[in-house]
Parts: structure tokens; C-alpha cells; sequence
């Protein structure tokens, strides 16, 4: 039996939205036990596999992440990451602020022995289907290269424990592929990467290419990670709001859109936040994962699936044994 924490109200869209995915993850996964934090006011659904913990006390998106875990110390977010600290739960997930997030992964769940800095990373489509890990797209806007050199460890290690790829291939996001391009932190990601030992690492790659299968991983640091990740999702909604102007345009556009709808919503699928689910914590001593901020239904049940999916896999214990290899 899997344990799952859920900060119920987190996020733009709690807590209903959250609610109506635990019902659906409870109903598919038979093997699943939810840990829920939040007011019990708010939440009239009960289960058998749903543990209920009353708190009315939340981290809001305004708060300061540091103070807001130390200070709001029954916070649904912060019970939830505890409920991972002291092994009652596998995983915690939330949408709520992410640095109040990132802050309880650090200083409440912990990090891997050998990581300096957690990274958040997900797993972006591709015009093949193949797909890339990107990481870190938002856990920490500052960093050094000697961080973005373990954002590449742990990406390689995911790509091959979590994904199966055998020997993927590595690559830095920067603004040109010549090895001279960049500004200083990269310049110098890029000669670190290089004297690691990574068994594939191609260079650089440029946004451009990003969705064209570039890399199997991509490392970025999280301030840039960022602008890419809601480039990627506003550049996915306008397409599509102006091809849908476009096909009720005419009668006969019309009909075309008709005939074209079930591809056009495969296309749309494959670029929806909401199929991906969140973004797991990697460096982290248990499973943490962030869900959208502005998650519907289907995607906070798809952050759940993929903490699900990372008890599963048993990705810390593979992440904490690689790691261990690689600095040993």
C-alpha cells in the first residue's frame, strides 16, 4: 500500500479541485492511501483509504517561504511534508507556493546526502512522442554551476532509473550551441560538464530545439527553467486559441474543424500542463511533488498518479544509491 500526503489547500484552485482528484485516485489506485491536511469544513468526502487531518492554518502564494514554514508550523503544506519526514507517507504533494515548498523539502523532509541543491524537474513532450527531462524549472532561480553540474547528475539518474533510457544523452540550455555562447554561469556549467564524467554529454542546446528531441536531459538553472516551462504553456494555449478562430471562422471551416478534432486534440493533450501533473523534488529524502499553482482536476490527479508512480519506482532509494556512487 501506497502512502500519499495532500496539502488540500494549496493552490489557486483549492480546495475542490483537490478533493474531486483524491476521489478519482482512490477510485483507480486500489493500492493508495491518502493522507489529507486541511479544514475539515471544506471537505465532506470520506473513505476508508482517506485519512483526514483537520488544520485551517495555509501557506498562501503571498507568504515568504522561509517564515511561512517556521512560523505557520500547521500549515496543511507543512503537516503534509512532516507526514514524509517521519515515514507516515511516501510522498506529499501540493500546488501550493512553491518556495514554501521547496523550503519544507529542505528543511523539513531533507536533502540526499551529497546534494547541495534540490532541482524540480519534469518530463516535456517531443514531436516523437520520445520526450526530454527539464530541470530545474523552478526550485531555485539563483544558482551556481557547481549546482547545475548535480542538477545533471540527478537528471541523468532519472533518465535511466525512472525513464529506461539506457544512455541519455545530456545537454546545458543556453542561448547558442557554439561552446563560447553564454554568459558567465554557463560558460562555465559547460567546461564543468564537460570534465564530469557523463557518458553523453552533447553541448548546448537553444529553446528552439527543445520540443524537436535536442536531449534526452536538459539542465537548466531554475530562473530560465521557468521562462521556458510558461513559454512553452502560452505559447500551447495561443496556438490553439487562434487555430480554433480560425476553424469557426467559416461554414466550411467549420466542417473541416469537425473532421480534424480528434487530432487536433491529441496535439493539444500532449502540450497540456494538466497531463503532466507536477514536477517531482529531486535531492530530496522522500518524494515531494509541486502540481501546477493553477491545476484543474485532471492535473492535480496526475501529480498524485506521478507521486504515486515515484513510490512505485522506489526513486529515492535509486537516487540516494546513485548519488552515492557517483560522489564516492
Amino acid at each position: 500500500m501506497v502512502k500519499i500526503a495532500i496539502d488540500m489547500m494549496g493552490g489557486d484552485n483549492a480546495p475542490n479541485i483537490v478533493i474531486e482528484a483524491v476521489k478519482q485516485a482512490i477510485h483507480d489506485f486500489k493500492d493508495l492511501e491518502i493522507l489529507l491536511f486541511g479544514d475539515e469544513n471544506k471537505c465532506d468526502f470520506k473513505h476508508e483509504r482517506v485519512k483526514f487531518t483537520h488544520t485551517d492554518e495555509v501557506i498562501t502564494m503571498d507568504d515568504e517561504p522561509v517564515r511561512s514554514i517556521k512560523r505557520k508550523k500547521n500549515a496543511s503544506m507543512v503537516l503534509a511534508a512532516k507526514s514524509v519526514k517521519d515515514g507516515l507517507a511516501e510522498a506529499c504533494v501540493s500546488a501550493g507556493n512553491t518556495g514554501a515548498l521547496m523550503s519544507s523539502g529542505l528543511f523539513i523532509v531533507g536533502r540526499i546526502k551529497g546534494i547541495e541543491r534540490p532541482a524540480l524537474v519534469a518530463t516535456f513532450p517531443t514531436v516523437t512522442g520520445k520526450g526530454f527531462v527539464f530541470l530545474d524549472i523552478g526550485a531555485n532561480s539563483d544558482a551556481k554551476p557547481e549546482h547545475l553540474v548535480q542538477y545533471a547528475k540527478m537528471g541523468e539518474i532519472y533518465a535511466k532509473q525512472i525513464r529506461g533510457i539506457d544512455k541519455p544523452s545530456l545537454a546545458l540550455l543556453n542561448i547558442g550551441t557554439e561552446e563560447s555562447k553564454g554568459n558567465a554561469q554557463t560558460k562555465k556549467t559547460y567546461q564543468l560538464l564537460k570534465e564530469e564524467n557523463f557518458e553523453n554529454f552533447i553541448g548546448n542546446v537553444e529553446p528552439k530545439t527543445l520540443l524537436l528531441d535536442a536531449s534526452d536531459v536538459v539542465v537548466s538553472d531554475g530562473y530560465n527553467g521557468n521562462m521556458v516551462l510558461k513559454t512553452i504553456e502560452g505559447t500551447a494555449t495561443g496556438i490553439f486559441k487562434m487555430m480554433k478562430d480560425v476553424m469557426t471562422a467559416s461554414p466550411i471551416n467549420k466542417l473541416a474543424a469537425l473532421t480534424l478534432k480528434k487530432d487536433f486534440g491529441s496535439i493539444k493533450d500532449k502540450l497540456d500542463y494538466a497531463e503532466y501533473g507536477g514536477s517531482v523534488l529531486l535531492g530530496l529524502n522522500g518524494i515531494v511533488v509541486k502540481a501546477h499553482g493553477s491545476s484543474n482536476e485532471r492535473a492535480f490527479y496526475n501529480a498524485i498518479k506521478q507521486a504515486k508512480l515515484a513510490a512505485d519506482t522506489k526513486i529515492i532509494d535509486k537516487m540516494t544509491k546513485a548519488v552515492g556512487d557517483i560522489n564516492g
